[in-house]
């Protein structure tokens, strides 16, 4: 009785009978009959570390796993005679002849491209055996120890290099903030001393215009006052001047050339209330 996933392949006399059997309950004819049983589900098998050279001479050691699965139970009794066996050894020269056309950088850095390498070329040769390569994975890839201790001291600068990045970075960016906040502070200290300034020049323009409104109404009063005035009053304001300036300690008085034209108003004017009697006799 043959499981779900397995399959057989009868020889009768040394002869493959055609076709596969199972699952499920086979006759066999005992003495005649040999049968071979085939697992159809997928396996793996490990490569032993292998010691690789690269394009560039540098030696190193890959651990690679191998996973397949039958897909032809009748190849892979009649075709191989030990397919796990066979498929190491090819694993084996693959995997140096890939390694062999790649610096040692890319092999740390290409995992992804040398499964997929390792698998097509294994693919191609197990193909024929009824046996599909279903996935290749490298498990381990070990440098030299003084590569290693020279990758290592690369990583540590590298990390080295990127915080002194991050530094300098942070500090370009606390000097933009800060540049920019004293921009803006410059900006509207300015935009505060130019507002001062247009109210204190506004204010002044106001001072001037209620200023020259309170001089053009004073000259406006002195206007409609000096109009109403007629000889009499302007000779007795001259008569007060004439006091004003006499009462100074001054001993040289320069008067007018309109004075001498006053005289004679004011003769006049002094008759007329020195005699007051003499117009009301001639009434």
């Amino acid at each position: 009785m043959l499981a779900e996933y397995e399959r057989a392949v009868i020889f009768r006399l040394g002869r493959a009978l055609p076709g596969i059997k199972g699952p499920g309950i086979i006759y066999v004819i005992p003495v005649i009959d040999r049968m071979v049983k085939v697992d159809l589900r997928e396996h793996f098998f490990d490569v032993p570390p292998q010691r690789c050279i690269t394009k560039d001479n540098a030696p190193v050691d890959i651990d690679v796993l191998i996973y397949y699965k039958v897909i032809n139970a009748r190849d892979s009794v009649i075709k191989v005679r030990n397919f796990r066996d066979a498929a190491i050894g090819i694993a084996q020269t693959t995997l140096r002849s890939v390694i062999g056309d790649m610096v040692l950088d890319d092999v740390l850095a290409k995992r992804e491209y040398i499964n997929q390498v390792l698998r097509e070329k294994l693919d191609e040769v197990t193909a024929r055996w009824g046996v599909k390569i279903t996935l290749v994975e490298i498990r381990e890839i070990t440098p030299p120890a003084k590569v290693t201790e020279a990758m290592i001291k690369q990583m540590e600068s590298e990390r080295i290099r990127r915080a002194m990045i991050t530094e300098a970075d942070g500090k370009r960016e606390s000097a933009i903030k800060v540049a920019e906040g004293e921009k803006q502070a410059a900006i509207l200290r300015a935009e505060g001393e130019r507002q001062a300034a247009i109210l204190k020049a506004e204010g002044e323009r106001q001072a001037i215009i209620l200023k020259a409104e309170g001089f053009a109404t004073a000259l406006e009063k002195i206007f409609n006052v000096a109009r109403n005035l007629d000889e009499k009053t302007m000779a007795l304001q001259y008569l007060e001047t004439l006091k004003a300036l006499g009462s100074g300690p001054a001993t040289k008085y320069v008067f007018p050339v309109e004075f001498l034209s006053l005289i004679g108003p004011l003769k006049d004017f002094l008759q007329s209330v020195s005699v007051p009697g003499s117009k009301s006799s001639s009434k």
